[in-house]
């Protein structure tokens, strides 16, 4: 399955999140582990137009599910293409998924990391080149193999410096480059 390759019949949002994947996660190196994933194509990009968050816990469950069946998927991009875009409600499918996490008994198995246009760290002042750590085209959750984080976090050296590297580098960029490249991956 070739699943970043940018083809005719994958959706604007899928190009966008993998544009987004490529120049930003992986270029700046926010998360270490993403490129072999990349490169691998194991990565579940899973566009979804929910708004409400009963169909946002229905979509979830529906990818825990697929990266159940087939483990040699590696993660999964679960994408709100029309839903969610105020961050106060991003930030309440947030804590639903997680509570749904733990529902269907894949606590321990798949944990969440999250990404929205408009992240707001509540410790980072308004203007804090900071908060595009975790700014994405789309509010995307990101459904990560428990055991695969642990076991690549075991092999990369100073772990708890990631967090710190990725703000640096966020100011050392500066928030009008961040600007730019969203504009332009989002063809703004």
């Amino acid at each position: 399955m070739n699943t970043h390759t940018i083809q005719a019949n994958i959706s604007a949002e899928v190009q966008q999140t993998q544009q987004w994947l490529e120049q930003i996660v992986i270029g700046l190196n926010f998360c270490p582990f993403a490129k072999k994933e990349f490169v691998r194509n194991t990565i579940v990009y899973a566009p979804t137009p929910a708004t409400k968050l009963r169909q946002a816990m229905e979509a979830l469950a529906k990818q825990c599910e697929l990266l159940i069946a087939n483990p040699q998927l590696e993660t999964t991009l679960l994408i709100f293409t029309d839903g969610f875009a105020q961050f106060e409600r991003f930030l309440e499918l947030v804590d639903d998924a997680g509570d749904q996490i733990v529902e269907l008994g894949y606590e321990g198995i798949f944990q969440l990391a999250n990404f929205h246009p408009d992240y707001f760290f509540d410790d980072e002042p308004a203007h804090s080149p900071g908060h595009y750590t975790n700014r994405s085209p789309y509010p995307t959750l990101h459904i990560i193999r428990e055991q695969s984080m642990e076991k690549v976090l075991k092999q990369y050296p100073n772990p708890e410096q990631i967090p710190q590297n990725n703000i640096a580098m966020t100011q050392a960029k500066g928030i009008a480059y961040f600007e730019q490249v969203l504009s332009s991956i989002k063809g703004d």
